[in-house]
């Protein structure tokens, strides 16, 4: 039976989700951030799940309005000084993967403070991807490649990424678009891929365990009969 190992999300609808109520997108970013926590917990507390990786701020998110890119940044800094007894409390180590050296120092501060407090967490590794993208990901791994003088191959390669995660086995995008946008792409080649139409900000932990379900009864081949 599959194992659910590594779970990455794509945690879209946050602003679609407050247009339809009315309400202004960084309600919906608010309560996305809600729901962060409450999946967290169910993957902590789950038998299989060890990882769990987060598309929080892509390098294309920069495009955003100045107001609401200003707001997710706040947003992000406020939620780790808040989030971290629930970190402590659930047994969950805080990584984060991308290029953050875009960000303030006070959010970087916080970035890796929060890191070495979480470091010997051993229950989940709660992975957030900020100013992340796939490409980007490839193209600084290599550079560290050809500047560490080793030979590299697949086997080797990860090893110069910012965090070691190892394949993804479930990748799942909330929202209802139907596609990759630049996450993980060298850790999914052979993933599942789960798409559904609720927002971020109405996902539960009972539809993750539906689609985690789902993924056991799937047959994986790997490029095998």
């Amino acid at each position: 039976m599959n194992r659910a190992r590594h779970i990455a999300i794509i945690m879209d609808g946050n602003g679609r989700w407050a247009q339809q109520k009315g309400l202004k997108r960084i309600k919906g970013h608010e309560k996305g951030a809600e729901v962060v926590r409450e999946i967290t917990t169910y993957c902590a507390n789950h038998p299989e799940i060890e990882i769990l990786t987060l598309y929080a701020f892509s390098t294309e998110n920069w495009k955003r309005p100045k107001m609401e890119v200003e707001f997710l940044m706040k947003l992000l800094d406020n939620w780790l000084q808040k989030e971290l007894p629930t970190y402590q409390r659930e047994n969950v180590r805080f990584e984060v993967i991308g290029d953050i050296s875009k960000f303030s120092p006070k959010l970087q501060e916080r970035i890796t403070y929060t890191k070495e407090q979480t470091k010997n967490n051993t229950k989940l590794t709660q992975v957030l991807a900020l100013n992340y993208g796939g490409r980007d990901e490839i193209i600084r791994a290599c550079k560290k490649a050809c500047a560490s003088g080793k030979e590299v191959s697949e086997e080797n390669f990860e090893e110069f990424f910012d965090a070691k995660l190892g394949d993804v086995d479930m990748l799942i995008r909330t929202g209802g678009e139907k596609r990759i946008s630049n996450f993980l792409l060298w850790r999914i080649a052979y993933a599942e891929l789960f798409f559904t139409d609720t927002y971020w900000p109405d996902f539960t932990a009972k539809e993750l365990e539906n689609l985690i379900d789902q993924f056991k009864r799937r047959q994986r081949r790997f490029g095998g009969i």
